[in-house]
């Protein structure tokens, strides 16, 4: 590992404008190692046309392996997809539900991981049950044993966000996965805003199905993600969605000679049979890129970093009178809090925007999500900038 992939250090970031860019929950800029491997696809396939698939369709087996160590599993248990709520709708398309199974949902979600639910309720005939998120926050205990009551009138499937969009809050997910099993619930569970930046662990924290995009914590680009499958559930699943890439022995009849063109193969029997058709082979060249450096950093080290640099941005910014949302538990990679005057949250981001610093506003709370190449030196530059907001 080069001395520009180091934590605090941006140096592979070369283009990026803003001073201090804390917006990774919203959209990552890829560094030029992620650059690099796009522009290599294209060039690849520029000049060699269809002689550039087959070395890519072995570098994203490569990735499925990578992957897998991510969040340890087993490298045919992953599945790519375009992006998080692709996963989810494969999911709750294609479990073969019975009318009347209950579905727990998390108020206060990001839409992605709930609209879909909802659908396949619409269709199904489902009935869901709602915990609110700011219970977990603030009242954890209590939080558990209201999703241990709806467990305990038999629910079907449990889908939840590793980490909360607008407070941060890390869902104890260890918890959760065992009252899943104790009372024979799937666990689904969104990792966009969890994985590459706190440590997650399938096996651990026994969930069934996972769906992450790349374009957040991963510092991959849009459209492309991966889905996580648990080997011992995919019989649980009918492949409702489907093309000509979810059956076996894809490739033969390209390939290998006359009459092996068929219909009726059978279907993969792990997750990648929700890989129905063609896939952007740059956007996972480039993932696969950012995850090279992510596990070579180590998510831990990482999330201890990001930790650091927010604990003392949170300091500064309640020296000036904001409302922090972190808590002692719970702790992932976003800052959110609440500005001490009331304030347009297009007005807030416009001006630090404006001053060099790169944040979102989500549902009205100030969200800062540094990630591995922030450097503490730019806390100062981002109080300074909050300061001055408050003054005007």
């Amino acid at each position: 590992m080069g001395e520009e992939q180091r934590l605090g250090n941006r140096q592979l970031f070369p283009s990026l404008e803003a001073k201090a860019y804390v917006n990774h929950a919203a959209v990552s800029p890829p560094s030029q190692v992620v650059v690099t491997a796009v522009n290599k696809v294209l060039s690849d396939y520029s000049r060699w046309g269809l002689e550039a698939v087959f070395p890519w369709v072995d570098q994203r087996e490569e990735l499925r392996r990578d992957l897998s160590f991510l969040i340890n599993c087993q490298p045919q248990e992953i599945a790519f997809i375009a992006n998080t709520t692709t996963g989810m709708i494969h999911i709750a398309n294609c479990l073969q539900w019975n009318a009347g199974d209950k579905i727990l949902l998390f108020d206060g979600e990001f839409p992605s991981n709930v609209i879909p639910w909802q659908q396949a309720a619409r269709q199904f005939d489902l009935d869901i049950r709602f915990v609110s998120t700011e219970t977990f926050r603030l009242q954890p205990n209590q939080a558990l044993e209201d999703v241990e009551s709806i467990l305990q009138q038999g629910v079907r499937l449990v889908a939840v966000s590793a980490v909360q969009f607008q407070t941060g809050f890390r869902m104890p997910l260890v918890e959760i996965g065992e009252l899943c099993r104790r009372y024979g619930a799937l666990f689904f569970v969104d990792g966009i805003q969890g994985c590459g930046i706190v440590p997650i662990d399938v096996q651990q924290m026994q969930i069934d199905f996972l769906s992450c995009g790349s374009h957040k914590w991963l510092m991959g680009i849009e459209g492309c993600g991966f889905l996580f499958v648990r080997d011992n559930v995919i019989a649980q699943l009918h492949p409702q969605t489907a093309g000509w890439m979810s059956q076996e022995d894809t490739f033969d009849f390209l390939l290998e000679g006359e009459g092996l063109m068929r219909y009726d193969k059978p279907f993969k029997s792990n997750a990648s049979f929700v890989e129905g058709g063609a896939v952007s082979v740059a956007g996972f060249a480039g993932l696969h890129a950012s995850v090279k450096i992510l596990l070579a950093l180590g998510i831990e080290e990482i999330h201890a970093h990001v930790n650091s640099y927010i604990t003392d941005l949170e300091k500064g910014l309640q020296n000036l009178g904001f409302q922090s949302l972190r808590c002692d538990h719970g702790r992932s990679g976003i800052l959110s809090v609440y500005p001490p005057v009331k304030l347009l949250p297009s007005e807030v981001t416009s001006k630090l925007s404006s001053a060099g610093i790169a944040c979102s506003m989500p549902d009205g709370k100030l969200r800062f999500s540094p990630h591995w190449p922030n450097s503490s030196s730019e806390i100062s530059f981002v109080v300074s900038a909050c300061r001055k907001l408050l003054t005007k």
